[in-house]
C-alpha cells in the first residue's frame, strides 16, 4: 500500500477564460495536485466548490454576479465548518479589496504576476493549514493599508489582553509574522529552529482563537502591535 498522500483538490476560479487555461495547465503539471473544476463567476464559484468540496480554492477578487469577496466570506466565513482553503489572487491595482479578502476569510493571497512555481508552492502551503502571506507582499501591501487595518476606536484593553494572553516569545514571534518575516526569517531572527517557530505559531493561533497566520497579521495590525502603529 502506498504511502503517497492524496492530491491536493484544487478549484480555479477567475472570469477570464485564458487566466484559467493558465492555472488549470499549471496545477494540473503538478504531481500532488489535482484540478477537480473551475468557476468563471462568483456564485458558481460557491456552488461549485460546495458540490465538489476541493481543498483549495484559487479565487479571483473581480468576478460578476458574486465578487470574490463574497464569494470567499460564503465558502470560508467564520461561521463555515469544514471551509476549503481559499487563495486570493489579486493586482496592486485591486489591492483595496484584499483586506476585506481576508477578513471574509481567505487564508491568504499572491500577486497574479506571480511565477508559477509561487503559484504552486502557495497553494501547497494553504494546503498544509500554514497559511501564510507572502512575506515580500505583506510588506508591501499590509503595510501600504495599514490605515485600514486599525480602525479608529483601536482600544487599549484590546491591545492588553493580547500581551496579557501571550508570553514575551510568542509575542515577539506575532510581531515578526506581521511584519512579513517567513518562520525561516523568524528563526534566523531569533536564533530559534523553524520547528520552534512553528510551535510557536500554533500556541498563538490558540491561545488567540484565531484560524491562521492571515488573522494574526490582522490582529496584530489592528491592536497596534506592529511598530510604527498606535
Amino acid at each position: 500500500m502506498s504511502d503517497t498522500p492524496p492530491p491536493t483538490r484544487v478549484l480555479v476560479c477567475d472570469d477570464q477564460a485564458l487566466v484559467r487555461t493558465g492555472y488549470v495547465t499549471i496545477f494540473s503539471a503538478q504531481p500532488d495536485m489535482q484540478v477537480v473544476g473551475e468557476a468563471e463567476n462568483g456564485h458558481e464559484a460557491v456552488q461549485t466548490a460546495r458540490r465538489l468540496r476541493p481543498d483549495v480554492v484559487v479565487m479571483d477578487i473581480r468576478m460578476p454576479l458574486l465578487d470574490g469577496i463574497q464569494a470567499t466570506r460564503q465558502l470560508a466565513g467564520p461561521d463555515i465548518e469544514d471551509a476549503p482553503k481559499v487563495l486570493v489572487v489579486t493586482t496592486f491595482n485591486v489591492d483595496a479589496y484584499v483586506y476585506d479578502a481576508l477578513r471574509a476569510g481567505a487564508s491568504g493571497f499572491l500577486l497574479k504576476d506571480a511565477p508559477p512555481a509561487e503559484l504552486v508552492n502557495g497553494i501547497r502551503t494553504v494546503a498544509r493549514g500554514e497559511a501564510l502571506l507572502a512575506p515580500a507582499v505583506t510588506r508591501h501591501l499590509i503595510g501600504h493599508f495599514a490605515q485600514h487595518l486599525r480602525p479608529a476606536d483601536t482600544s487599549r484593553p484590546a491591545r492588553q489582553d493580547v500581551v496579557r494572553a501571550l508570553t514575551p516569545r510568542e509575542l515577539e514571534v506575532l510581531q515578526l509574522i506581521a511584519e512579513g518575516l517567513s518562520n525561516a526569517e523568524i528563526a534566523a531572527s531569533m536564533f530559534i529552529t523553524p520547528e520552534t517557530v512553528k510551535t510557536y505559531v500554533s500556541r498563538i493561533l490558540a491561545k488567540l482563537g484565531l484560524r491562521d497566520r492571515v488573522q494574526a497579521v490582522v490582529l496584530a495590525y489592528r491592536v497596534g502591535l506592529v511598530p510604527g502603529t498606535p
